[in-house]
């Protein structure tokens, strides 16, 4: 994923930065504790598609 992307992309609900995952196929909102996932490059930033970090995914800094 490019760069400059990830510098703009926003969380939808909280409006948060995002992070992306160390495997790289999703963003992360640590304030919403949700995961939105990256296909073919391209994040898919709807609530419906994202998946709910647990609570070891939260705690890790």
């Amino acid at each position: 994923m490019d760069t400059k992307l990830l510098d703009i992309l926003a969380c939808p609900l909280c409006k948060g930065s995002l992070r992306l995952a160390a495997d790289k196929t999703e963003l992360v909102c640590r304030a919403d504790g949700l995961a939105f996932p990256v296909r073919d490059g391209i994040p898919v930033m709807l609530e419906s598609e994202a998946r709910t970090l647990d609570v070891d995914e939260r705690l890790d800094k």
